[in-house]
């Protein structure tokens, strides 16, 4: 298929193979495509990047006046799962969650943290072969996580030779990332590493007993939650330990502009190291600048809706002044690191209160607006960056001739009014327009069960 946009005053052109590229959708998966046709024109419509071609004669013509088109979302950082505040249960959300991240536009995730990697694999076939809709997934192997150990779906590893072990078997089951957790000590994350750079697949993190610096002498690939796992400057920090006192503080009072910092930020950039940003999970550390959005509680299940209402309303009077600061922060951070030629992609960690999948994803557009990103660096830190980051970026991540034909549909102009994201209408996924509402739909009241 080819997706052909014209966009205010010039064309693009997008090619997809049809026999190579689009999967074979079922009957339930087809009752969600709103726009399934050989050639398809989008005229016209806002693009933050275009190009010029015409359209062809054959061409199924759609009307997007006040729309805006952007590429597909690359989620960096997401999950399968969803940790229930009322259960604490870490549970594979099978179901709802592919549907809620096509749903929002994000058209590819990485999984940065597995509790069940072959779940994740099988859910990940039966969306290429079109048993089930969703976007494309990129599954990582389970937690590396050290001892102590504090969540019952995570293996302490014992040694880095189990390490290696646990390496070796995943990427053997055709897992091409890992993710190392919080008290992984710094004998078994290199170890870690260097196994599966024998096997050419990579390892991010997020880290705590281990610091930035430390990880990337190492030689990690990639690094997560930007400055928020960083402990390269907590005071009295002792070797493969997470600091005793808490870092809130730290971030809140850092200043960015130190030699410290930019020692840090440096030796990243040097060995091509990259960061995630997610601040949208973060911000819940700040529950009174957190927005209310309704449409998070009408996916979650009632009693988890319930807890999350009331997280709203206690929400708007707490004193979490310290976390506005570290924020702030964090924001300066990712900006430094970016400016300091860094490679930064987004994800929205949807595991947890009202970070969900698809609308934490679409609430890190707005944060790293704020954050003093423009518009259009935005929506490159979540797309493009985030297809170089997996190596995938010459087919996806940008509005190209001949890449893969992954768009998102937008009412209004995200780059006026960031929270026209949220207004998703037609999300296509290689080649293939589904209807936002209808997804949505599907899966009211299931976040939490299923």
């Amino acid at each position: 298929m080819r997706v052909v946009a014209n966009l205010t005053a010039c064309l693009a052109v997008l090619s997809l193979p049809l026999s190579a590229q689009r999967p074979n959708l079922n009957a339930a998966s087809r009752t969600f495509v709103a726009v399934d046709a050989p050639v398809v024109a989008l005229t016209p419509a806002r693009l933050v990047k275009t190009g010029s071609v015409s359209i062809p004669a054959d061409a199924r013509t759609i009307d997007l006046t006040g729309r805006t088109v952007i590429p597909g979302l690359v989620g960096l950082h997401d999950h399968m799962y969803y940790s229930s505040p009322v259960s604490g249960s870490m549970k594979i959300m099978p179901f709802s969650y592919p549907k809620l991240f096509l749903a929002n536009g994000v058209t590819t995730i990485r999984t940065t943290g597995s509790v069940d990697p072959y779940q994740e694999m099988n859910i990940r076939a039966s969306i290429a072969t079109g048993q089930a809709v969703g976007p494309e997934i990129v599954v990582t192997g389970p937690y590396l996580q050290g001892a102590p150990n504090g969540a019952l779906a995570m293996h302490p590893l014992a040694s880095a030779d189990e390490a290696r072990r646990i390496v070796r078997y995943w990427a053997e089951e055709g897992v091409p990332w890992f993710k190392a957790y919080t008290t992984i000590s710094r004998d078994q994350l290199g170890a870690a590493i260097d196994e599966a750079h024998k096997h050419g697949v990579k390892v991010t993190a997020h880290l705590c007993s281990v610091t930035y610096r430390e990880a990337v002498a190492l030689g990690i690939d990639h690094l997560e939650h930007g400055l928020f796992a960083n402990t390269d400057y907590s005071s009295g920090k002792q070797p493969d330990r997470c600091p005793s006192s808490g870092t809130d503080t730290v971030f809140a009072m850092l200043d960015v502009n130190s030699p410290e910092v930019r020692t840090t930020i440096d030796e990243m950039v040097k060995h091509h190291v990259g960061l995630t940003s997610t601040l949208a999970v973060y911000e819940l550390s700040s529950p009174s600048r957190v927005p209310v959005d309704q449409r998070v509680l009408d996916a979650l299940y009632p009693d988890v809706s319930k807890y999350v209402s009331d997280y709203y309303t206690k929400g708007r009077t707490a004193d979490d002044a310290l976390w506005r600061r570290a924020m702030k922060k964090g924001m300066e951070f990712e900006r430094a690191f970016v400016q300091a030629g860094g490679l930064l992609g987004a994800g929205a960690d949807p595991c947890c209160i009202s970070a969900v999948a698809g609308y934490a994803d679409q609430r890190n557009y707005e944060l790293l607006v704020e954050a003093g990103f423009t518009p259009e660096q935005a929506v490159q830190i979540m797309t493009a960056n985030g297809a170089r980051v997996l190596g995938f970026a010459d087919r996806l991540g940008t509005i190209a001739p001949g890449k893969q034909a992954d768009l998102v549909v937008l009412r209004g102009d995200p780059t006026r009014t960031p929270s026209d994201i949220r207004n998703v209408e037609t999300v296509y996924r290689q080649g293939i327009g589904y209807d936002s509402a209808k997804l949505v739909a599907a899966t009211k009241g299931l976040v939490g069960i299923k």
